[in-house]
Parts: C-alpha cells; sequence; structure tokens
C-alpha cells in the first residue's frame, strides 16, 4: 500500500484502469442483449425468460455477494480483489459459449453475477481516495461514460461476432458445435483479462487519506466478509442472530419481515400467472414456473436487504445511524432503483425491438444501436458530471436539480421515441433522449457518497447495488418481457409501460432537492452522536 499522495498521472491511470473494469462488467453483463432472439429461437424460450437470464438469474446472485465483497473493499486491497473477481467473471463469460440449455446458461449468468459485484463497491472506494471531492462529480462521469462504452460494445461485439460466426458456418460444421451466439460469449470474455492483470500490478492508496480522515487498516478483513455473508443470507443468518444473542424482539422482526415477504411473493406469483401463462422451465431436472423462480428471487433479495440493515445495526451501530437516520441517502437510493427499472428494462429489449420491429440484422443492430448509444452514454455522462461539479461544488442541491431534469425528461421523450416509423426516425429520436438520459448518474452519485464517511463507502455502494438490482435489474427486464408475452410480443408498448415508475421517481427527487443541504451539514454530527470519533 502506498502512503505518499498518488500523483496527477497515476491518479488518471488508476481511474482509466477503474473505468476499464466498469466497461468489461457491462460488456459481459449486457452482451444477452443482441444475442436474446437467436438465444430464445435455440433455447425455445420468451421474452420473459430472457428476461430472468438478463436480470433476475444474474441480479440475485450479484446483489448477494456485492455484501460481503463491499466490506471487503473497506479492509482488504482493492486492486488485488477487482483482480481477481473480474478474471472469475471472465471466466464465466467464457463458460456461456459452452451452454447448451437455460440451465447451464443460467450457471453461467449467475457466476458472472458473484464475478461483478465487486466492481462497483471495489471501484468506487478505491476511485475516491485517488480525486478530491471537487473532482468526483467528473469521477463519476467517466465512470458513467465507460458503463455506456460497455453497454454499447456489448452490442457490437456480440452482434458482429455472432452474425459473422454464423456466417462462417452456415453448413454447420463449426469448430466444437458452437453457434454464433455462443462464441459472441467466447470474443466477450477476452478483454477482462487484460484489464485483471493491469489491475493487479496498480499500487493501493492510503484509504480515507485524501479527505484527511485517514482509516488505520482492518486486521480481519475476510473474517468480517464472511461474516456479512453469513449474517444476510437468509436461513444462514439466523445463526448469526443467535450467535448475536439478538433480542425476542429482534427475531420476532426478522421472522415478521419474512411473513410479509413471503405473502408478498405468493401473491407476486399468483398475479403473475393470470396476466402472462408461462410454460414451466427445467432446472436440473425439475419443471419450474418461471414467475416462481422470478418473484421468489426477489422476496430473496428483499429478505437479504431486512437482514443486511438488522446486522449492520448490531455491528456498526455509526454506520447504521449514518446510513438510516438520513432522509437523503436514502432517497438517493430509491430514486437510483426506480431509474434502473427503467434503463434495465429498456436497454435489455431494446436491441430485440429494432430487429423485430424494423427487420435489422444482429451485426446491422449491433454497429448502428451500438455505436450510438455508446457515444451518447459518454456524452451525456461528461456533460452532466462536470456540470454538476461547478454548479454544485458548495451546493448538492444543485446536483440533485441535474438529476431531475434527465430522470424527469426521459420518459416523456420515451413516447416519442419507440413509436418511430423507421430506424432512421428511430436513432435521430433516441439521441435527444439518451443524451437526457444519461445525464443522472454522476449528480445522483456524487450526492450519494457524499452522506457517509470514508470508511463506509464501499458499505453504501454495497448497499445500492442490492436495492438497484434486486428491485431494478431484477424487476425491469422481467417485467418488460412478461408484458411482451402477453401481448403477443408487442415490445413497443411493454417497454413504454415500464416508464409508468417515473412519477414516483419524480417526487422522490423534489422531496431530496427540500432534504439534500441540511442533511449533509448533519453528517458529522450525526457520526459523533452515535459514537464515531471525528
Amino acid at each position: 500500500m502506498s502512503n505518499s499522495a498518488p500523483s496527477r498521472a497515476t491518479a488518471y491511470y488508476a481511474l482509466a484502469l477503474i473505468a476499464g473494469t466498469n466497461l468489461v462488467s457491462l460488456l459481459d453483463r449486457n452482451i444477452l442483449a443482441i444475442l436474446a432472439p437467436a438465444i430464445k429461437a435455440d433455447l425455445k424460450i420468451g421474452d420473459a425468460e430472457m428476461g430472468l437470464l438478463y436480470g433476475t438469474v444474474f441480479a440475485l446472485f450479484y446483489a448477494l455477494f456485492s455484501l460481503p465483497l463491499g466490506r471487503l473493499a473497506d479492509g482488504w486491497i482493492r486492486t488485488r480483489l477487482l483482480a481477481i473477481t473480474i478474471t472469475f467473471w471472465s471466466l464465466a463469460t467464457g463458460f456461456a459459449a459452452f451452454a447448451t440449455g437455460f440451465f447451464t446458461l443460467m450457471l453461467s449468468r449467475l457466476c458472472v453475477g458473484i464475478g461483478e459485484a465487486a466492481s462497483q463497491p471495489a471501484g468506487t472506494s478505491l476511485a475516491y481516495d485517488y480525486f478530491p471531492r471537487e473532482k468526483r462529480g467528473m469521477v463519476m462521469a467517466v465512470m458513467a461514460a465507460a458503463i455506456a462504452i460497455g453497454l454499447g460494445g456489448s452490442l457490437i461485439i456480440g452482434g458482429v461476432a455472432a452474425q459473422w460466426w454464423d456466417a462462417r458456418y452456415v453448413s454447420g460444421n463449426a469448430p466444437l458445435g458452437l453457434k454464433g451466439w455462443q462464441f459472441a460469449f467466447a470474443v466477450a470474455a477476452l478483454p477482462g483479462f487484460l484489464i485483471a492483470f493491469l489491475m493487479s500490478r496498480l499500487r493501493e492508496p492510503q484509504r480515507g487519506a485524501i479527505d484527511g480522515i485517514v482509516t488505520p487498516p482492518d486486521p480481519h478483513p475476510f473474517r468480517a466478509s464472511l461474516a456479512v455473508l453469513g449474517a444476510v443470507t437468509p436461513g444462514i443468518h439466523w445463526l448469526s442472530l443467535a450467535q448475536a444473542r439478538a433480542s425476542g424482539r429482534d427475531w420476532a422482526r426478522n421472522i415478521g419481515l419474512l411473513a410479509l415477504i413471503v405473502l408478498a411473493v405468493l401473491l407476486a406469483i399468483h398475479w403473475a400467472e393470470v396476466f402472462s401463462p408461462r410454460p414451466p422451465l427445467m432446472l436440473g431436472g425439475l419443471a419450474v414456473s418461471p414467475h416462481v423462480v422470478q418473484w421468489s428471487v426477489i422476496g430473496f433479495g428483499a429478505f437479504v436487504v431486512a437482514n443486511l440493515l438488522q446486522n449492520l445495526k448490531q455491528r456498526d451501530a455509526v454506520a447504521f445511524a449514518v446510513i438510516t437516520r438520513n432522509p437523503s441517502l436514502l432517497l438517493c437510493i430509491a430514486a437510483g432503483a426506480l431509474q434502473s427499472v427503467i434503463n434495465y428494462g429498456v436497454m435489455g429489449f431494446t436491441p430485440s425491438f429494432l430487429m423485430k420491429n424494423y427487420g435489422l440484422s444482429p451485426a446491422d443492430t449491433g454497429m448502428q444501436f451500438g455505436l450510438l448509444s455508446a457515444a451518447l452514454g459518454v456524452v451525456g455522462p461528461l456533460i452532466a458530471g462536470p456540470l454538476s461539479d461547478r454548479i454544485g461544488a458548495h451546493r448538492l442541491s444543485r446536483r440533485v436539480w441535474v438529476a431531475l431534469f434527465a430522470m424527469g425528461l426521459s420518459p416523456l421523450l420515451a413516447l416519442w421515441v419507440y413509436r418511430a416509423s423507421d430506424p432512421g426516425a428511430f436513432y435521430l429520436r433516441f439521441t435527444l433522449y439518451s443524451l437526457v438520459l444519461t445525464m443522472w448518474m454522476p449528480p445522483l452519485y456524487a450526492v450519494l457518497f457524499e452522506q457517509v464517511l470514508p470508511r463506509m463507502r464501499g458499505l453504501t455502494v454495497s448497499l445500492y447495488i442490492v436495492v438497484s438490482t434486486i428491485f431494478g435489474l431484477g424487476i425491469g427486464p422481467y417485467a418488460v418481457g412478461m408484458i411482451s408475452d402477453a401481448r403477443g410480443g408487442d415490445l413497443a408498448t411493454a417497454i413504454l409501460s415500464i416508464n409508468w415508475v417515473a412519477p414516483p421517481l419524480v417526487l422522490l427527487l423534489l422531496i431530496l432537492l427540500v432534504r439534500v443541504e441540511r442533511d449533509h451539514a448533519g453528517l458529522l454530527p450525526r457520526a459523533r452522536a452515535a459514537g464515531e470519533k471525528v
């Protein structure tokens, strides 16, 4: 670990690697979107099942493992953690090249979710120890831009690689019997290994030094990480409660929440079966309704969040107080989760919409839509990040205004975009839509991470990831796919339907505008009152 302040060149090199981590993460995560039609035809599944693969299965393990890996990021060497996890998820992506059914492809996706769970908490925590507060809007803009490039790159690489492979081996004599979509997964896995190697050679900065709040090393980071995993994993978490000598009230609260979640899951399954009946999936020899898988995962994730907060109260009362007694922080998390429902629902099925509605090929869709969404995804955050730094360096409410503009206007533009009569009109309209849509992340993230102490950033990222992944990525794509199946494959209506979460989202941001300055000013007094020596 380096105890000296990082040089400007080192800081920007580190930011480039962290951005590269985000890029390959989204590349491996999103490549399923462009390959969906081929996978559906080959595995004989529908849009709802693709939503399970794209969102729900990935989301469960991504959310669950982001908690212990986020805790590990707060106590161990973040560069080493990232190098190991990038290698793991790249191998898992490559494994999808040999998937022959829904179950094996699902195994690949859940392993990708486990590996990628470290990327956000470790990457964000690392970046914040290289750059001061006044530069962090720019930092988040670069990271958001890398995400956009990864999203766009996944469509380009997936579409071009799959179509090239299928055209080359049209007679069916492909090496190892691979289909085009399987070959695309193998190609997508390769860049991660280079990023992992370079990350393994990056020096670790001193945690908190750039904020003047130097954090001593954690003597037992792995023990703490495993304790978090045990404390939040449903079933196993009861052992943690017993070990911690939890009170009768704590036991009653935990079991009561479980009962409410189970009831909500059963109601959701019943509603989904009526709204959009689906044939069962074969999972390890068992026939299971996709709706049962979907809503059981969401319920599992909701219980993970409940266990996380209950465990946090027992083991770190200061962090619990700082997080749960700060309305602005909770509003940021809720707003980000609702926006994720829209983003993942829209981006997960837009390539399929283009190919189905306009007759575009996978390669054409990948090149056109991939390049456009990548470019706009870079421009939007690079406008919003520095803009929010300039106008909001000393007033967090001004950053909220930037997020409100993007998150409030983009759903209205979507109504115009997805009713375009031809690809040219769609791309022209999508340009404005995407430019506005991608401006929300840098200002909202900058507000979120200013609400906690440096030692709590990894935990805060993990909490945000759990909520936004389970309720955003876990619901958005599946909801779009389910609506599409129920309406005979009408993806335009399904994509537009997901934007109905925008009105409550705007309301949350308006409340955030009123509260954010007051809540930020109370950070240190709140931490001191809870027992933190700051």
